[in-house]
Order: C-alpha cells, then sequence, then structure tokens
C-alpha cells in the first residue's frame, strides 16, 4: 500500500508541480501498471477504505472524474500522455481520492503551459479555479481579490499575478476586487474586457448563451466590447446585459444579484425567459418554455435551499403554469441527459 509520502509524490504529479524525481518516479511507477496486480490491488483497497470514511460525505465522483480526465488531458509532453492513459484506463480511482480534497474545496488546479520536465522559477504558471455543475466555489487571488464562482464556470490567470492583474472567465463570478491604483483589474469574457481599479460586482457571462450582464455594487467599472464602437462606464447599482451587440443599461438592486453567492435564487419582476435561464444553471436542468404566452409574465420570489420541484410549484401556484418533468435518457455514451421540464400554459 502506498505510504503517505509515496501519495504525496504522485499527488504532485498530477497537479503539475512534481519536480524531475518525482516525474521519474510516478511514471515509473505507473509505465507497467496494467501487470502490476499487487499495485492495482492496493490502490482499490486505498479507494474502497476512503469511501468509508464518514468525512467524505456526498461527492459526485462523476464530476471528480471529469476533471481529473481534462486536468491531465492538459499535458503537452507526449511520454506524459501514453502514461496518462495508462493510468486513467486502471487507476482513475485513486486519482478522484488524491484530487478530492482540492475539488470539494475548490481550490486551484495548477499547470506549467511550458516544459513539464521540472519546476522552473521564472516560468508562467497558468492557473484554473473551477465550479463543478450545481455547486459555488469561493476563492482568493494572490493579490487579495476574493470573490464566488457560480455553477459550471472557471476562472484562468498567470503566475505572477501581482504585476499583471488579469483574468479569463467563463460563467459567472462575483469580484470583491482590492484596490491597487497602479495596477488595474481586467477580466475578459469572450470578445469583451472589464477593467477596474477596486469594486465589487458581478459577472455573468456563460459562453453557451451568448449574453453577458455585469452589475455594479460600488465602485466604478470600464467596460468594452469589439462589436462596440466606445468603452461605457458603469456607476453603482448599474446593469449592463449586452446580447447580440445590443446594449442596455439600467439601474438595478445589486443584492439580487449577489444573493447566489449566499445561496439564494432572487427573482425581483423577473421574466419567464429569465426566470427559466437561472432555474437552468441553478438547478443543472433544461427548461423548455412550450407556450410563448408564458414569456409575458414575471415573477417575484426568494428561494434558499429549495429543490427545483419546490420552486416549481410555487410558480404554478401564483400564476397559470403548469409543469410536466420528464425523466432523464440514457445516452449512447453511457452518460444521462439532464432532467427536463416542460412549463406550459395552464389548460382551463
Amino acid at each position: 500500500m502506498l505510504n503517505k509520502n509515496e501519495i504525496e509524490r504522485v499527488s504532485r504529479y498530477i497537479n503539475g508541480i512534481a519536480d524531475t524525481s518525482d516525474t521519474d518516479w510516478v511514471e515509473g511507477l505507473f509505465s507497467h501498471g496494467h501487470t502490476n496486480q499487487s499495485l492495482k490491488y492496493h490502490l482499490e483497497q486505498d479507494w474502497e477504505n476512503v469511501l468509508q470514511e464518514e468525512s467524505i460525505g456526498d461527492v459526485d465522483l462523476k464530476t471528480m472524474l471529469d476533471r481529473v480526465h481534462h486536468l491531465i488531458h492538459k499535458k503537452e509532453s507526449q511520454k506524459r500522455k501514453t502514461i496518462v492513459r495508462r493510468i486513467t484506463s486502471v487507476y482513475m480511482k485513486i486519482a478522484a481520492v488524491l484530487l478530492m480534497p482540492v475539488l470539494v474545496a475548490g481550490s486551484i488546479y495548477v499547470y506549467y503551459s511550458s516544459s513539464l520536465s521540472g519546476v522552473v522559477a521564472d516560468q508562467t504558471v497558468s492557473s484554473v479555479i473551477y465550479a463543478p455543475m450545481g455547486s459555488r466555489v469561493s476563492f482568493n487571488l494572490p493579490d487579495g481579490t476574493t470573490g464566488w464562482l457560480n455553477s459550471g464556470s472557471k476562472l484562468t490567470y498567470s503566475l505572477p499575478f501581482s504585476e499583471n492583474r488579469n483574468v479569463a472567465l467563463e460563467g459567472e463570478a462575483w469580484f470583491d476586487v482590492l484596490h491597487n491604483e497602479k495596477q488595474p483589474f481586467e477580466i475578459s469574457a469572450g470578445k469583451s474586457m472589464i477593467k477596474v481599479l477596486g469594486t465589487s460586482f458581478n459577472v455573468s457571462a456563460y459562453p453557451e448563451e451568448k449574453y453577458l450582464e455585469v452589475v455594479l455594487q460600488n465602485g466604478e467599472v470600464e467596460f468594452f466590447d469589439q462589436s462596440l464602437a466606445e468603452r461605457v462606464t458603469l456607476k453603482p447599482s448599474e446593469r449592463l446585459v449586452l446580447t447580440d451587440s445590443k446594449l442596455e443599461l439600467n439601474s438595478v438592486d445589486p443584492s439580487k444579484y449577489k444573493g447566489w453567492t449566499d445561496g439564494k435564487l432572487i427573482f425581483r419582476g423577473d421574466d419567464m425567459a429569465e426566470v427559466a435561464r437561472r432555474i437552468e444553471r441553478w438547478y443543472d436542468v433544461k427548461v423548455e418554455i412550450a407556450d410563448k404566452d408564458l414569456l409575458q409574465f414575471s415573477f417575484r420570489a426568494t428561494f434558499v435551499d429549495d429543490s427545483f420541484e419546490e420552486v416549481l410549484k410555487l410558480i404554478s401556484m401564483t400564476s397559470p403554469i403548469e409543469y410536466k418533468i420528464l425523466p432523464r435518457m440514457l445516452l449512447q455514451d453511457g452518460t444521462y441527459e439532464k432532467e427536463k421540464i416542460i412549463l406550459q400554459k395552464r389548460r382551463k
């Protein structure tokens, strides 16, 4: 059975921070792993022991394995790719165990963008913070900036960070940016750029939705997109929405857009399209609006730790809407599609 030091060496290898000695040892250990029945047995025993620990709780192992798979395939060395394929085919379980505390805590995955043969002090490092579907993850950046990542979101930045406060966002995040007049904080989201010195604000920019939203709580935000002729400056309590090169700017209550960081799903006069979009993201489901007449309805409510069935029940109780929940279907690749909810106007 692997001892503590050996487990740490494997963990450093998977996280991309192993030195030459660690790399040679791990690759030697796993290179013939498919024929090493003793090693396989011990790793599987370690896995079973971890599952029996009460501290583990309810964990989405599929999400973890997806992240492990994504991480290890970032490696650029062809030799390492060969080793990785062997690890994933025989030892994926132990990889999940090693990364479990990192995934649950929403820690930072680090991998080197150039040579992978060892750790070099002046090497540029790319860091990624990821929030799995159905979760929220808090983060602390090296400059003192803090915030939250919403479900299915990813925040990427490079080290050293103090001289280059640039991050790339895919999804939704709340930022509390540490003030620094000499070094602005910049967020790239697709073709858009958000520039601040120090402020608190929310950004929603899921690539698949072709919808970008910025809500400012305090301070000042400068927004620019390639489709716009000039930059736009946001003031506190203002909301900017960009869809299909069309920009809208209006006044809002910022607390509504920060509620998700506290586990609150808040609607304040939102139309059905917005309600459906946020329910989809919040509960990782698919919502289909069968009757276009429903788009004229608006809703006001606050939900805290409620299931999506409870949310749908309240919506149907306060409006002439009925819903149907379809069972998840097994796909050809062995995974299941998202649970689907169909909303339609209640028949008289």
